[in-house]
Parts: structure tokens; C-alpha cells; sequence
């Protein structure tokens, strides 16, 4: 199955970042930053001219077109003269919904080239951000995860992530556990994720004091059970919304074949906004769905997910644009890999109404200890030939 939002494109050029840490050797760096663990701290960013800095924002992804940068802002900075800008203008120039930056070692370094750092005793990364009105919201920030897909050259060691972050108009400093992680080598050293169906408006953030430290005090952090009700989606612009609907299916083609739109504001069951979905087969690919996964375009490749153990059902409204409109199957779990989901559950054929209708998965005693497919739908030509178009809302665990 190919997967969309798969795009991962790095501006090769115009971008003037003109780091100091552009020109240090790697192997020179692993030895500062791990030498008998005694660094206490190793910076991606402080300051635009600090020759500390280390790591170049150079992997653009998705829409990267609906972003641009300011390395050298000074309008408020957290400390020092500038901080980091990110102006997100939510337009999916690359037609993709979402859009995020890696800070690479070497720069445009997606695997396939020698470099990183090794950042072995570093049990933490903390940053300070800010939105320019408050309420924006990060989908993620990862550390990590750079070529980690099967053959890569030179993945990095470890990925780790956090995430949704909604921030504030002030700022605020944010931490990413790291204790249990193999730092050896990352030549990912941090990322954000923002996306267009919860920042339908675009967005203006700021970042500043981005850096690794060595914190004794730290203790490492398992996979938590997630409280109930969590959910999968509640509002178009909700920071409690998990998972992506980035699992498009079979194939690419299913970029004709379906429609999506996750801040509809047709007749929603509650809040603002549902999800609208519109499927009709052009592709000739004969049938279509969505998984939504964590992280974006997960097929059991990497390590994420959550622990959903305290579920006992995955209950949603849907509804038909005309009623009669047959979905073959909605799921929960079932994606496999090295890291698999740890059960599945489903109903279907579902045929919808017109009127809003609440649906439930029956989740006793299913392992849902790791669920990295939180939802899934699937449909197909045979059975709606002339296409269909249904609604969601309030997709959640409880």
C-alpha cells in the first residue's frame, strides 16, 4: 500500500542559513558532546551568529511552499538578540495538509549521507516556543527518526516524539524526555510537524533555546496508559485530536478517489467541524480508505503508537449525505510490521443514514496496549458505484 503524505522534500537552496555548526566535522562534534558524558548541554540553537549552534533546518516537508522562515527574528526573542519565525500559511501549495522541518546533520541529510552526532549521555531536549496569538498548534516535535525505513545508509539510533503542543502567546519551555534512548548517533536533531486541518487559518511561531542537557534528575518514561476518553478526532482545530489520517489506500490513485476534509462545516454532530470524506473510484483501483496512524504514514515500520489499555470500546457518529451509503469496514488496530499494532477490532458492513448515527467498536478484552492504527475506514466500487460521500464525528476511545 503506498501512503500518502509520504512527500519528504528538502529546499536544496535560498533558504540563507548560514549556521556555524554548518562548517564543523561531525567526528570532531561526537567527541565533545560524548566524551566520558561530561558535556552537560549541546545546542541546536541559541542565538543566529552563536558559533554553538549545531544542525541546519534544511529538511522541508509536505507543503513546504506554506513556509517561511526567519532564523534571525527579533521581535521578542526568549533570551540573546533573535530566535527562530515560522510563518505556516496553511494553503497545501504541495497539496499535501501538512508541513514540518528537520534540523539536519549534514544539511538535506535524509539517511543517505555520513554525519549526526553522537549525543550519548544527553537525557533531554528542551526548546522554548510561542505562538504569535496563542492557540496555534504543533502536531509534533521529534527527535530523531531520520532514515530510519528499511535499507536506509545511515539511519539514526533512536526516535522519539511529543506532541499535539498547543501553544501560547507567550513563552514557554517544553521537554522531551530522552532518558533509555540510544543518542549514538542522530543526524535528525529536531523537528516540527504542523498541519493544515488544525491550523486551517495558517500560523506565525517562534522558537528559541533549543538544546540537548545532561540531567542526572531525569528518569526514564514508559509507554503510559492513556486516560479515557482519548481522542482520535473531536474539532477540526482541537489539540486533543491523536493520530494522522495519513494511511490513504490502496495505492497513490487514492488521491483522485478520495476527497478529505477535516474542518467540514456541514451539519456537525457537535462542535464546530466534522470530518467530510468523498469517495468515487476514477483510478479504477476499485475500492479505498483511510488509516489514521501515529506517526504519519506508520505501517508497523517505527515505533509509535499508544497504550489505549483502558478502552473498553471506540465509539463514533457518521453519517450519509443521502443515506444508503455502504462502508465495508471500520477498524481499529490491525496494522503489522516489526512493530505491530497489539490486536484488532471491527464492525461492517455499515450502511449509514441520513441523520447522525453513533456507532461502537467493542474493545473488551483486546490487547490495546500498543495501537498505532487508531482508525481505519474502507469502502469499495462494487457497492457504491456512483461514489459516496459520509461524515464523522467524535471519533474517540473510552
Amino acid at each position: 500500500m503506498k501512503k500518502f503524505f509520504l512527500t519528504m522534500l528538502a529546499v536544496f537552496g535560498g533558504l540563507s542559513l548560514v549556521f556555524a555548526a554548518e562548517s564543523m566535522k561531525p567526528t570532531a562534534t561526537v567527541t565533545t558532546a560524548a566524551a566520558g558524558n561530561k558535556a552537560k548541554e549541546f545546542v541546536v540553537y541559541i542565538d543566529k551568529t552563536s558559533p554553538d549552534n549545531h544542525y541546519i533546518p534544511s529538511g522541508w516537508m509536505g507543503d513546504y511552499g506554506d513556509i517561511k522562515i526567519n532564523d534571525q527574528a527579533t521581535d521578542n526573542p526568549h533570551s540573546g538578540t533573535n530566535c527562530i519565525r515560522f510563518d505556516f500559511s496553511a494553503k497545501k501549495i504541495q497539496n499535501q495538509g501538512w508541513a514540518g522541518v528537520y534540523w539536519q546533520n549534514p544539511a538535506n541529510n535524509w539517511g543517505a549521507k555520513k554525519g549526526g552526532f553522537d549525543l550519548t549521555g544527553m537525557t533531554k531536549l528542551t526548546f522554548w516556543a510561542r505562538g504569535a496569538k496563542g492557540g496555534e498548534i504543533l502536531q509534533k516535535v521529534k527527535i530523531g527518526g531520520m532514515g530510519m525505513e528499511p535499507k536506509a545508509t545511515y539511519p539514526d539510533s533512536s526516535s522519539t516524539e511529543m506532541g499535539p503542543i498547543e501553544l501560547t502567546d507567550t513563552w514557554k519551555q517544553y521537554t522531551v524526555n530522552l532518558v533509555g534512548k540510544d543518542l549514538s548517533y542522530i543526524a535528525g536533531g529536531f523537528c516540527w510537524v504542523i498541519t493544515a486541518d488544525q491550523n486551517p487559518n495558517g500560523a506565525t511561531f517562534y522558537f528559541d533555546d533549543i538544546k540537548f542537557e545532561a540531567d542526572p534528575t531525569m528518569k526514564a518514561e514508559s509507554k503510559k496508559q492513556e486516560n479515557m476518553p482519548f481522542y482520535v478526532y473531536s474539532d477540526g482545530r482541537s489539540a486533543s485530536n491523536h493520530y494522522i489520517p495519513s494511511g490513504w489506500m490502496p495505492n497513490a490513485g487514492t488521491g483522485k478517489d478520495i476527497k478529505y476534509e477535516a474542518a467540514s462545516k456541514e451539519d456537525p454532530y457537535l462542535g464546530d467541524t466534522c470530518i467530510r470524506i468523498a469517495y468515487k473510484d476514477v483510478s479504477g483501483n476499485k475500492w479505498a480508505g483511510i488509516y489514521w496512524q501515529n506517526p504519519a504514514n506508520n505501517w508497523g515500520t517505527v515505533d509509535g503508537g499508544f497504550d489505549l489499555s483502558k478502552a473498553t470500546k471506540f465509539t463514533f457518529w457518521a453519517r450519509g449525505e443521502k443515506g444508503g451509503e455502504r462502508i465495508e469496514e471500520f477498524k481499529v488496530g490491525g496494522i503489522m510490521g516489526e512493530f505491530s499494532d497489539s490486536d484488532v477490532s471491527n464492525i461492517g458492513p455499515v450502511i449509514l443514514n441520513k441523520e447522525w448515527t453513533q456507532y461502537t467498536i467493542d474493545l473488551k478484552g483486546k490487547d490495546l496496549s500498543y495501537i498505532i492504527g487508531g482508525f481505519c475506514w474502507a469502502t469499495n466500487v462494487d457497492v457504491n458505484p456512483e461514489g459516496v460521500t459520509f461524515y464523522l464525528d467524535e471519533l474517540k476511545y473510552e
